[in-house]
């Protein structure tokens, strides 16, 4: 399980795992980074697992072997897909290759199942107890209305609208592309082959869509382990099939590690409910980035002209071989450097605060949160999700450097002087701070010290209105 802001490769402090952290990095498709941003071909398919047909053919993944008991649906499908009218991605597509690839088990052999009344009940006196845990080391209150445990399937369901928000604005860029290599002469007799080129695209992009987020079900642990707010407002939830699976081998007691977890993922729902901007800075990032995209429009004209419908794995293909790249702007640095900075500073708060709650009560404190750093370090499946889905590479040092920031902020300002900066984006650390928080704690620390002697010294005194103004003409004529 691999529970970290995706994209994530090792740091170079961390050591490697030798031979096999090499295998997982070939089976996790890793090292396809911006290059190759949508990552085709690289995750498991509903056919055949990782390298199987689903892997290099998305109708493999949507109609499995093609047996004689097959076909009528494969038709269908296929009658489904072409015939898809809606937005850049066909969400439909993407929800059912999902749901496939949760029914299939995840890699590991571990199949979904429905959740129980023990598993609920244990999950919900989890989210409980870490609230009250938390109340000691946040200024912030609870966010969690409810707590509940989800079964993989469940989560699919529960996190594709923000799946949507999060990829939309990417796929757009390349649909858009598709019915803008034509001239504009040409593009009133092409109309069919152009509506028929991005119904295959939003198929294309719904399959890997699909494939990514059915893989990554198998991983996940709660709503926000990525450092995102992926399910609703509000509701604190964690998967016992998967809790069960990350505390295998540990030799820590399960009821420590659902604690734990139970910890972070209440931790996130305070930082999303009572900072109310943080969500649409994070999506907002996240579109920014998107929008510097661009589209390698000589291959795509290419593709267009050679276009075969009956040989629908050429877009793919051409999408396989980095049709569109980040632009090399300054708007565009600014925009991953942003979203990088952001998410480093929400999983290092929350590192920060679990910690503070974890270590006094916890003897496993210390260990789970080395296994989950490590874990986020060396990456898995999980890790490639977010580079495939908008072609984003997070740096891991970054959470590091966050976490020892907060913990700088909270022994010279204290708890509430922390949890104070997320009043506004403006006061929140930088990418140049988290290489010095020291540097940032120090400054910061005189700011607002000036700030409170400003504003008590303005709030005491009532001036002169009209001794001054008189004083400084005198002044002046004085010198005339």
């Amino acid at each position: 399980m691999s529970d970290t802001p995706f994209g994530f490769g090792l740091p170079p402090e961390e050591p490697d795992d030798g031979d096999e952290g090499k295998k997982k990095d070939q089976q996790s498709g890793g090292g396809q980074g911006p290059a190759n941003p949508f990552g085709f071909g690289s995750l498991p398919g509903a056919g055949g697992g990782l390298g199987g047909p689903g892997a290099d053919n998305p109708f493999a993944a949507m109609f499995g072997s093609l047996n004689p008991t097959d076909l009528g649906a494969a038709f269908q499908q296929l009658g489904q897909m072409l015939s898809y009218e809606g937005g850049p991605v066909n969400w439909d597509m993407a929800k059912q290759i999902a749901r496939q690839t949760v029914a299939q088990g995840a890699p590991d052999g571990t199949k979904d199942a429905s959740i129980g009344p023990a598993e609920r009940s244990a999950v919900q006196e989890a989210v409980r107890l870490a609230d009250l845990w938390l109340d000691d080391v946040t200024a912030l209150p609870s966010g969690a209305g409810s707590a509940v445990a989800w079964s993989r399937a469940e989560w699919v369901e529960a996190t594709l609208p923000a799946w949507r928000e999060l990829v939309d604005p990417v796929a757009e860029r390349v649909g858009t592309a598709m019915g803008d290599v034509l001239p504009e002469e040409m593009q009133a007799m092409a109309g069919p082959l152009i509506g028929m080129m991005r119904s295959m695209g939003g198929a294309m992009f719904g399959t890997q869509i699909g494939q990514a987020v059915g893989v990554l079900a198998g991983e996940v642990v709660g709503s926000s382990d990525i450092g995102l707010p992926l399910g609703p407002a509000g509701k604190a939830a964690l998967l016992p099939a998967n809790i069960e699976t990350f505390g295998k081998d540990l030799g820590v007691p399960k009821d420590e590690v659902r604690l734990y977890l139970a910890l972070r993922e209440a931790a996130h729902q305070r930082l999303f409910a009572h900072v109310p901007w943080l969500r649409s800075h994070l999506f907002g990032a996240v579109d920014g980035y998107a929008r510097g995209i661009k589209v390698d429009t000589a291959k795509l004209e290419d593709v267009v002209g050679q276009f075969d419908p009956q040989n629908p794995e050429q877009l793919q293909e051409a999408l396989q071989q980095g049709m569109f790249q980040p632009e090399d702007t300054p708007e565009q640095k600014a925009a991953l450097a942003r979203l990088e900075t952001a998410l480093a500073l929400v999983e290092g708060w929350v590192d920060a605060v679990v910690h503070a709650a974890a270590k006094p009560r916890l003897g496993s404190a210390d260990a789970l949160r080395e296994t989950l750093r490590r874990r986020r370090a060396s990456g898995g499946p999980a890790e490639q999700t977010f580079a495939t889905l908008i072609g984003l590479e997070l740096r891991p040092r970054r959470l590091r450097d966050a976490s020892r920031l907060w913990a700088s902020v909270t022994d010279a300002r204290g708890v509430d002087g922390r949890d104070g900066l997320w009043a506004h984006p403006d006061m929140l650390p930088t990418a140049t701070d988290l290489d010095d928080p020291d540097g940032f704690v120090h400054r910061e620390h005189l700011d607002f010290s000036e700030l409170d002697k400003m504003l008590g010294e303005a709030a005491g005194k009532k001036p002169d209105l009209g001794k001054k103004p008189d004083e400084g003409e005198a002044k002046g004529d004085g010198a005339e």
